[in-house]
């Protein structure tokens, strides 16, 4: 509450020459509030704002409409689903259960869950309730096998549940959750290779948006590639991991020393690079697909939690037919300064479009970069 007695602050447009658009609203505020309880309150997402309107005595707010529910970004646990003996191992047997809507209430279309006879029985069976109401079993390879390149095994149940989504034909948007180190980004790269290498679709474009953590380089040099490189490089690094063909672990025979006009291999000389002047492989960044129309392409958007709503929208809005749109990202690792992790783009899509028998979620919970990477991830 203000005390009638203080005096204008000092960035009251009375005592200042000029004043933003911004300081006119906190002032309207300031001088309409009263002395009594009833106070104004300003919502506003700019935190500057909010601090300045705090520091001058009035109430601040977030917008809250634009927020999903707090459990939706905090559980990443899959549901779980009592059924009997039997049930289960007609399931297991035929890959198809028909469970009564009481015992699977609030599970949505392609939402996947684990069937279980008894919470103290480890008797457990993943599965995804598909458009029919029924629960049906994960299909998932081995591996995913690149050509000439490395092949990548699901490590844990979430991965499996991923990769289950990405290569389902009947699912065109794929939403996912997870901590660093929990495999988004080299899983969904690896299916999309998978993908386009078995011809179903005309290309693989993997993007993410240029939101920087802490302070920006400013100006970088050179042609748009080579200033998107620092940008793109973790694409780059999933990519080349999946493309460059395994090397035997034997003894390797001493190489002799370069002439002085021999260079180390470039880039040109990578399997991802010839795959790119293919045209199997896009790596852009996201800031010029306004108007596109992308068709028949495997898309994958990573650090999706950095987009803001209306930016999400004109992502999934230039999908066309034939493709498919993988969001990936981190709800708690936010730069972007006017979104959080209730708010941003990848929570918006999912709430929004959670349900719809094309459009699948996968929360991942366990991190397999190493030991390090996951206690810092849970506990920092």
């Amino acid at each position: 509450m203000r005390p009638a007695c203080l005096p204008l602050p000092f960035w009251c447009p009375v005592t200042r020459a000029s004043a933003s658009l911004k300081d006119l609203t906190l002032s309207s505020a300031w001088l309409t509030s009263s002395p009594r309880p009833a106070a104004q309150t300003v919502f506003q997402k700019d935190l500057n704002m909010q601090l300045k309107a705090r520091a001058a005595g009035l109430e601040c707010e977030d917008y809250l409409n634009d927020k999903v529910d707090p459990r939706e970004v905090s559980d990443y646990a899959m549901r779980r689903i009592d059924v009997e003996a039997d049930e289960l191992q007609r399931f297991a047997s035929s890959g198809q259960l028909k469970v009564e809507d009481g015992r699977c209430k609030g599970v949505v279309l392609n939402q996947y869950a684990l069937l279980q006879v008894d919470a103290n029985v480890k008797q457990t069976i993943p599965a995804r309730l598909d458009s029919n109401g029924v629960f049906v079993r994960l299909a998932i390879p081995g591996a995913l096998r690149i050509p000439d390149g490395n092949s990548l095994k699901p490590l844990n149940l979430g991965q499996k549940c991923l990769i289950d989504a990405l290569l389902n034909p009947d699912i065109s948007l794929v939403t996912c959750y997870g901590q660093a180190g929990t495999g988004k980004t080299l899983v969904a790269i690896a299916a999309g290779l998978n993908e386009v290498c078995g011809r179903r679709y005309n290309g693989l474009t993997v993007s993410r948006p240029v939101v920087s953590m802490g302070d920006q380089l400013g100006y970088l040099p050179g042609s748009l590639d080579e200033k998107m490189r620092p940008w793109l490089q973790p694409i780059y690094d999933a990519l080349d991991l999946l493309t460059t063909p395994p090397v035997s672990k034997g003894p390797r025979r001493k190489q002799g020393r370069k002439g002085k006009g021999a260079e180390m291999t470039s880039d040109a000389g990578k399997p991802c690079e010839e795959l790119m002047e293919q045209g199997l492989i896009e790596v852009e960044a996201l800031c010029y697909i306004r108007g596109r129309s992308i068709p028949n392409r495997y898309f994958v958007l990573d650090e999706a939690q950095q987009l803001t709503p209306q930016e999400a929208k004109t992502v999934v809005t230039r999908m066309s037919r034939g493709s498919k749109l993988v969001m990936l990202g981190d709800p708690a690792q936010i730069d972007h300064p006017y979104v959080d992790s209730r708010s941003n783009g990848l929570v918006y899509t999912r709430n929004r479009l959670k349900g719809q028998s094309f459009v699948a979620h996968v929360s991942l919970s366990k991190g397999e970069r190493s030991p390090l990477a996951d206690l810092g991830a849970r506990l920092m």
